[in-house]
């Protein structure tokens, strides 16, 4: 009895600490959910720490919390069993968290792969950018060519060889360098390799608009000629002739350019040095060239009208899809004919076709069976048609002379030059108004002129009246468009007064 008595009350007290134990935890349970604080049931979770001697770790220095978590003091607590009962376990934020080691490396590598991105990123951007940068700048030498200059003389006073001259000059459309001029302009670029100057790039002024420049390849060296794009000003002129077409022109402002390219577009009718009358007036209008600013030279004819002893004769000049340009009327009618009146159209006849004149040196009676032009000694010659040379070289009383054959039928001579166009060969091939050969005095002649003959089957013709062939009129496809190109230009051409002052017009 005494021994079942005394073991009642120690039931009974287990039984009341195991019932408060429960009440406990049912009661922080309660507070937890209330305060919506996280709970881990199978991990902890991870937050960030207070600082601690080991600051640097990698883990400490990658782990945050997002805005949504909470607060650096908030608690982490785990409610787990222990052997046959229920129990918790508070853990205050201050003290020693829990960490989850497989959740924390898992975030180190995703950091890592983060970090590995953005500096591929950084990296991308880098590279685009240095392909956007020029190139670092190599210094340039600038060299002005002298008489008598070669590349194999340049190059060493730069402080390049024998071997660079032989490299550039087996470049591919680099000859202009073998023909160097004085007063061109030479740019060189270098760079040092192993205590040697090597080249890099070299250019050439050809033209105000036109540079070559050789570049240095894997291969050797490239050459390319760039040219500049002009800017065009479209400028009207017009006079009267008072003494000459030469003078007059001038007085206008026209340049020795324009005056040869207006007496070639109407040499097929008229003989500027037989016909020219005092009285008679021109009007052109023709492009100006520019270039950063500043005039280069003059441009081509864009129209003109020429009034010889009262007729008027006008002139359009059309460029075709194969960019050939000509000059036709208004009404389309080709200006070209098949040849040209006169070989030197700024000249005096001092001599016409005569067939019972006195010769001036001989002084016998022999037929003159061509027309003498007067000119200045070095006067260019031109060919009065598309011909091929058949003849070249010293012919009697003739002196230095040039014959030309015309499609068979035709052949024109042109004779007492000082010299010949430079290469001019028998077998050539020339063009109508290329020049031919300069004026001169040798063979029989009293002074400086051109004798020139016209022949039609072999048989002398006067040059000045023979009937010459015309050329081909403008194809019909293209009046439509040759119309809407002319009709301004016309207009232009009836609002100028003669005599007037040049008017620009941009």
């Amino acid at each position: 009895m005494f021994t079942t008595a005394s073991l009642a009350p120690r039931k009974n007290r287990h039984a009341m600490f195991v019932s408060l134990l429960a009440i406990a935890g049912i009661f922080l349970t309660t507070m937890v959910l209330a305060t919506n604080e996280p709970v881990s049931v199978s991990q902890s979770q991870v937050i960030q720490l207070p600082q601690t001697g080991n600051s640097n770790h990698p883990l400490l220095q990658k782990v945050s919390l997002s805005p949504n978590d909470a607060p650096q003091h908030s608690q982490s607590i785990e409610i787990g069993s222990q052997t046959g009962l229920d129990s918790e376990t508070v853990t205050p934020a201050v003290s020693t968290p829990t960490i989850d080691l497989e959740s924390a490396n898992i975030t180190e590598v995703e950091r890592q792969h983060l970090d590995e991105a953005q500096s591929i990123d950084t990296q991308s951007l880098s590279e685009s950018s240095t392909d956007n940068e020029p190139e670092n700048n190599i210094p340039w030498q600038t060299v002005e060519v002298k008489s008598g200059d070669n590349l194999s003389l340049i190059f060493p006073r730069v402080g390049l060889s024998a071997r660079d001259v032989y490299n550039v000059v087996q470049t591919d459309d680099a000859d202009a360098l073998l023909n160097l001029r004085p007063g061109q302009i030479l740019r060189v670029a270098m760079d040092e390799e192993d205590g040697k100057q090597r080249l890099q790039a070299l250019q050439l002024a050809l033209t105000p608009t036109e540079t070559l420049v050789v570049e240095a390849t894997d291969s050797g060296f490239s050459a390319i000629t760039h040219v500049k794009e002009m800017e065009k000003r479209q400028q009207i002129v017009g006079g009267q002739i008072q003494s000459s077409l030469f003078l007059d022109a001038q007085k206008a402002g026209m340049s020795d350019k324009l005056i040869m390219e207006l007496a070639h577009i109407f040499g097929w009718d008229i003989d500027f040095a037989l016909d020219l009358r005092q009285g008679d007036s021109f009007k052109v209008i023709y492009n100006e060239n520019y270039l950063d600013g500043d005039k280069v030279d003059d441009g081509e004819i864009l129209a003109a009208e020429f009034t010889n002893r009262g007729k008027s004769f006008r002139a359009i000049r059309f460029t075709d899809k194969s960019g050939a340009s000509r000059y036709y009327t208004p009404e389309g009618a080709s200006m070209r004919k098949a040849f040209t009146r006169t070989p030197v159209p700024i000249s005096r006849i001092s001599s016409g076709f005569n067939p019972n004149r006195l010769h001036p040196v001989l002084k016998t009676k022999r037929p003159h069976r061509g027309v003498d032009y007067a000119a200045p000694t070095g006067t260019p010659i031109l060919a009065t048609g598309d011909g091929k040379v058949i003849f070249v070289g010293t012919k009697g009383g003739y002196g230095r002379t040039v014959i030309l054959s015309h499609g068979g039928r035709y052949t024109t001579l042109f004779a007492h030059m000082s010299k010949y166009k430079k290469g001019l060969r028998v077998g050539q091939r020339v063009r109508q108004g290329e020049t031919i050969g300069y004026i001169g005095s040798s063979g029989l002649a009293t002074g400086p002129h051109l004798h020139y003959e016209f022949r039609v089957d072999d048989v002398h013709k006067n040059p000045l009246t023979v009937v010459l062939p015309k050329a081909e009129a403008l194809p019909a496809e293209l009046k439509e468009e040759f119309a809407s190109l002319s009709h301004p230009l016309v207009a232009q051409l009836d609002n100028v007064t003669i005599p007037s002052l040049a008017l620009s017009f941009e």
